[in-house]
C-alpha cells in the first residue's frame, strides 16, 4: 500500500490494518497484476458474446436473424457456414470474407478444434473480433472475444478488503487417495469434474474448516462460498491458488482469494463451489463484489 493510498484510506475513515511492509508491497503488486489481466487485451473483459451452437447449419456475421449475429461494422454480413453433425464443428468462409483461422487467412473449410483436454482451441479472426470453440459438457458454442467491448471500455476496477495479516492462515493438509475427483456444477447447466489434490484443514475463531482443492498445474486450486458471498463479494463463487504442498502443511492467504471472471462478464461461464467448499464462515477478505458505476 502506498503512502497515498494510506492516506487516502484514513480519510475515508475505511480501517487500515498494520502489517509488515514487505508483506503490504507485495499485495499492493498482487492486486495490480490481478486488475492488469483482467484489463489485458484478451483478457475476461474482452469476452463480447456466447452463442450455442445448433445442431446443423449456423450462419456467422452481422447481418441479422444469423445464429451467430456479430458487431455491426465490425464484422461482414456473412462471414461464414459453421455446420455442426454428432459433435463436429466445420467452418466454411464465405466467398470474399476477410477470414483468419489461428493468425492465418483461410478460404476452404476446416474442422475446428474446441478447448479442453489440454488443447488450445481454433480461433476465427476477422477485422478486431475472434471467435474461439468451446465445449461445456455435451454442448458447444462460439465465445466472441472484442478488444474494444464495452466492458474492457468501461471497466470502472476491482474492490478489495482491506488487506488483514489474520486472514493468512496456516492448515493441514492432507492428500487424496490417487485418481480421487470431485464435480462442479457450472452456470450454464453443466458439469465439471476436477482431480482432488485433497483438502486443506485449517481453524478460525475456535472452529476447524475443511476445503477441497483441485490441481491446477503446479499448484493448488480452491473454489469456495463464504458468508461473505452474495454480501460484500460474488455471490457465486471466490477462488484461490497455493504452491502444492511439500510437508503436509500449507498458507491460505485469503487477502489473495479473488473473484471468478462472471463477477465481471455475463458471457463466461463458471463453476459453482461443491457443497464440501460452502462455509458459514465470513471471510472478509479478498476482492470484493465487482462494482460497474
Amino acid at each position: 500500500m502506498s503512502f497515498l493510498q494510506f492516506g487516502a484510506l484514513v480519510l475515508l475513515g475505511i480501517p487500515v490494518l498494520a502489517s509488515d511492509p514487505a508483506y503490504l508491497a507485495r499485495m499492493e503488486k498482487f492486486r495490480a497484476a490481478r486488475e492488469a489481466d483482467l484489463k489485458a487485451e484478451g483478457g475476461w473483459l474482452s469476452v463480447a458474446g456466447l452463442f450455442w451452437l445448433k445442431e446443423g447449419t449456423n450462419r456467422l456475421g452481422s447481418a441479422k436473424g444469423s445464429e451467430v449475429e456479430l458487431p455491426a461494422g465490425a464484422a461482414p454480413a456473412a462471414l461464414g457456414v459453421l455446420n455442426l453433425r454428432g459433435g463436429v464443428a466445420t467452418f466454411e468462409p464465405s466467398r470474399g470474407a476477410a477470414v483468419t483461422l489461428d493468425g492465418q487467412p483461410l478460404r476452404a473449410r476446416v474442422t475446428l478444434r474446441p478447448d479442453g483436454k489440454g488443447q488450445q482451441p481454433s480461433e476465427i479472426g476477422t477485422g478486431r473480433l475472434k471467435l474461439t470453440l468451446i465445449k461445456r459438457g455435451e454442448r458447444l458454442g462460439l465465445r466472441l472475444w472484442d478488444g474494444e467491448s464495452e466492458l474492457r471500455r468501461k471497466f470502472a476496477g476491482t474492490r478489495w478488503y482491506p488487506v488483514d495479516p489474520a486472514w493468512r492462515l496456516e492448515a493441514r493438509f492432507e492428500p487424496a487417495a490417487g485418481g480421487s475427483t470431485f464435480s462442479a456444477e457450472t452456470l450454464a447447466g453443466t458439469k465439471e469434474t476436477y482431480e482432488s489434490a485433497g483438502f486443506a484443514v485449517f481453524s478460525k475463531g475456535g472452529k476447524q474448516y475443511r476445503l477441497e482443492a483441485a490441481r491446477s498445474g503446479g499448484r493448488l486450486w480452491f473454489l469456495f462460498r463464504d458468508g461473505t458471498s452474495g454480501k460484500t463479494t460474488y455471490k457465486g463463487a471466490r477462488q484461490m491458488y497455493t504452491p502444492v504442498p511439500t510437508d503436509g502443511r500449507l498458507t491460505l492467504d485469503f487477502n489473495e482469494a479473488i473473484n471468478l471472471p462472471c463477477a465481471y462478464n455475463p458471457w463466461t461461464i463458471c463453476p459453482l463451489p461443491p457443497p464440501q467448499n460452502r462455509l458459514t464462515l465470513a471471510i472478509e477478505a479478498g476482492e470484493l463484489d465487482y462494482r460497474p458505476h
